[in-house]
């Protein structure tokens, strides 16, 4: 448990729970570690960079909005006025002293407010001003998603803060750029800002604003009826105020001769970090974990282990949760670590018992995956494969209990027997519930500890 000077700067806590017995020769080792910060308090960390912030407010964060301004966003009318009231909203819940800029997205980036290549800071006077510059947004134009995330990030580095996220609203399909350029922006954002995307109506494309969110390790959401996003805004913002450290990362460190399979973060979504690792020193690596307040978040850690015989024991990985101090060779340590370990044994009920954690979320990751392979297969018209994907979507919810994602199948399919995942494919879906089957397939159910 990490002990700093100040009581209220968040306390991180590592806990690991596997079954740590192999048979004779076995290899494979898996883990769930449980990451949770308690304690965060009303002012900023000394972790993060003690001299941003004075005593009595958060840690220093800054906010840029991004608002789709396209032509599309006056289908139907309400849509852009619901923007705007929506943002105004997310305006309203900034902790006074954080810097904010909203960007209006279109072909093209342009400043809203404050202008001037910088960012205000909020208080009442400059609440009300973004407010009156939000009722001259109009829609009109593309849309060129990477274009708005470019701006965001340099407006969001021309402040010394701790904290940097942005909040992205689109409505459409991102037509007026290429993938590539989509993705060499996100590359370039990714590791500087979080950013949350929410998808508002149905005519936008699920797969690049959940790969925004997933890039920038942030959330995904739809909002299907206009009307609601002041709602969803106002609860983002509260979310990203609630931020305290930024830029942790999980540390892994692996003994000669192992090898690191995957690292995936398992709730309360499904999200793969392996490919993140940034080397940290030898045989050691790190992997993002994005920004935290007051939260616990589970990880599912799979290693390979040389073949040892029985009795034989090993330390397979050691965990800790560090920030990288980029340029610098040592990182903060935030004083919590993990260990994993490998014992062989002949005990067969010993090396064959799955640990009940590991167990519900290897479902669970299998659960998102088995309903984006469905829709996949249905948007393919292979109907007896999605019928197939999704009744086993039907059985893996079913069985771990995931109440949400099961009321969501249930408007894709006609469940005949949940247990058995014995489905029919309705012959009408409307497309927001596909949409949002699809949104929030990687939202996962915590084990029962």
């Amino acid at each position: 448990m990490a002990n700093f000077s100040k009581s209220n700067v968040p306390q991180f806590s590592v806990d690991v729970y596997q079954n740590a017995y192999l048979p004779e020769g076995g290899r494979e080792v898996n883990a769930i570690v449980t990451v949770t910060a308690t304690g965060g308090g009303t002012i900023g960390s000394a972790v993060t960079a003690p001299h941003l912030y004075s005593p009595g407010e958060g840690p220093s964060a800054a906010v840029v909005l991004m608002v789709d301004c396209s032509g599309s966003m006056d289908y139907p009318p309400t849509k852009m006025r619901n923007a705007r009231d929506a943002t105004a909203a997310a305006i309203d819940a900034l902790r006074d002293g954080v810097r904010f800029a909203v960007i209006g997205g279109t072909h093209v980036a342009k400043e809203v407010y404050p202008g001037g290549g910088g960012l205000a800071v909020a208080g009442p006077g400059t609440r009300e001003q973004a407010k009156q510059a939000l009722r001259k947004l109009s829609a009109g134009g593309g849309t060129a998603i990477g274009t708005w995330l470019g701006l965001a990030d340099r407006l969001l580095a021309s402040a010394d803060v701790a904290i940097r996220h942005g909040i992205l609203l689109t409505d459409g399909r991102n037509e007026h750029e290429s993938q590539e350029d989509l993705k060499a922006a996100l590359e370039a954002c990714a590791g500087r800002f979080t950013c949350d995307a929410r998808g508002v109506g149905t005519d936008w494309e699920v797969k690049e604003v959940t790969g925004v969110a997933s890039a920038l390790l942030g959330t995904a959401d739809i909002v299907a009826d206009p009307a609601g996003l002041a709602a969803d805004f106002t609860r983002m913002m509260e979310t990203a105020m609630g931020k305290e450290v930024a830029d942790v990362s999980l540390r892994l460190w692996t003994p000669v001769g192992t090898t690191v399979r995957f690292v995936k973060q398992v709730a309360p979504t499904v999200e793969e970090l392996t490919g993140r690792r940034t080397e940290a020193g030898p045989r050691a690596g790190d992997y993002p974990l994005g920004s935290w307040g007051d939260e616990s978040r589970d990880y599912h850690l799979c290693v390979e282990v040389p073949p040892a015989g029985v009795g034989q024991e090993m330390l397979a990985a050691r965990l800790s949760l560090v920030i990288p101090r980029p340029g610098e060779e040592t990182a903060r340590n935030l004083g919590a670590q993990g260990l994993v370990r490998a014992v062989w044994t002949d005990d067969m009920a010993a090396s064959t018992s799955i640990n009940p954690q590991v167990a519900h979320y290897t479902g669970q990751a299998e659960l998102a995956e088995v309903i984006q392979q469905g829709l996949d297969l249905r948007k393919e018209g292979d109907m007896d494969g999605a019928t197939a994907k999704l009744g086993r979507a039907v059985q893996l919810a079913s069985a771990s209990g995931n109440a949400d994602t099961a009321k969501l199948l249930a408007k894709v399919v006609d469940v005949v027997d949940a247990a058995t995942g014995t489905v029919r494919l309705k012959a009408k879906v409307e497309e927001a519930d596909e949409m949002t089957l699809e949104t929030r397939s990687t939202k996962t159910v915590r084990v029962k500890k």
